[in-house]
């Protein structure tokens, strides 16, 4: 915890002191150290594996300081934006080594940013999004930008900008071979895509109830009617749609759901949903960015669930 001591001059030191009585299913999960912060005692919690879901984290927590009345202080080797937004909402400690700390019982909250340059812009642009999450879906590696050009159906200057945007963020380097240019990356998609959060924007721009009977053509599905179908989450009341235009339904909709009988909602996309889809519902990543601000318990574990699998089918796919 050198990391502690130079950026804030707190010295920390480790104890040997065994923590008893602690459920051997907490230690499967974790390895945990006592340390004194300035003399204060806490215990440092470091996850043994990929983090669980917040809500399961809590109890951990609670289980913990049932044994140990002492501030725990979780220690992962890297959060999503979502985690993080989670972790400070609901006032768990955590550090993450060389980017994060956040002590609130030392009333103590620190952000690091990288020092690489970024564009003017800190939401990735709808294309670049769209390339970003293709390359993702790929599993990463190399890819030669023509080929996502042609499978996303981009003009030569929007695969351009898209991947030039991503190399400005940090997220992709690029060379030339011959006529050909490739963008790669030596990190997992998993990496990646917590790497971006912060430009990542929620797919969603506004969304619109529209009388069932008015939906003539097939749209995918999105929502929480997307992450039922991902998951055991019940179905919503009313179905929820993507689409990439509203016009159709302009003038027939309301901003507000009026008969949840006779009407569902329909999102206007910043970018076409069915360009990363291969189902009846939108992308898994689009999915979870369009519900990282939701606050149900529920639905933030079901989201974890559902990327984990994402991630492990992903990781599958690359192995040789």
């Amino acid at each position: 915890m050198e990391y502690l001591d130079s950026v804030l001059g707190i010295s920390v030191v480790f104890r040997d002191d065994a923590l008893s009585n602690i459920p051997n299913f907490i230690h499967a999960r974790y390895k945990l150290q006592k340390a004194t912060l300035d003399g204060r005692e806490v215990v440092f919690l470091y996850p043994k594996k990929e983090m669980e879901s917040i809500s399961a984290i809590k109890k951990h927590i609670a289980r913990i300081r049932r044994v140990e009345d002492l501030p725990v202080i979780l220690v992962p080797e890297r959060l999503t934006y979502r985690q993080k937004e989670y972790l400070l909402r609901d006032h768990i400690p955590f550090i993450v080594e060389g980017k994060q700390i956040y002590l609130p019982f030392m009333a103590t909250y620190l952000q690091e940013r990288g020092d690489r340059e970024k564009l003017t812009t800190e939401v990735m642009l709808p294309s670049a999004q769209l390339l970003f999450l293709y390359y993702l879906y790929r599993g990463g590696g190399e890819l030669i930008t023509s080929e996502a050009c042609r499978e996303l159906e981009f003009t030569p200057t929007s695969i351009s900008r898209a991947s030039r945007q991503l190399e400005e963020m940090g997220l992709v380097r690029a060379e030339r071979r011959g006529v050909q240019k490739v963008i790669f990356s030596d990190k997992s998609p998993q990496e990646l895509f917590a790497e971006g959060q912060e430009y990542l924007a929620n797919p969603v721009k506004r969304t619109i109830y529209v009388p069932k009977n008015e939906i003539k053509e097939k749209l995918l599905l999105s929502g929480y009617s997307a992450l039922s179908n991902y998951s055991m989450l019940n179905p919503p009341v009313i179905d929820v749609f993507a689409a990439d235009s509203i016009a159709t339904w302009e003038t027939v909709s309301s901003k507000k759901l009026q008969n949840e009988d006779e009407q569902c909602a329909v999102e206007f996309w910043r970018y076409d949903p069915r360009k990363l889809s291969n189902s009846e519902n939108v992308d898994r990543l689009s999915l979870a960015l369009a519900l990282r601000e939701d606050r149900d318990e529920r639905v933030e574990e079901t989201v974890e669930e559902m990327l984990a699998q994402l991630w492990r089918d992903i990781d599958g796919k690359r192995r040789p």
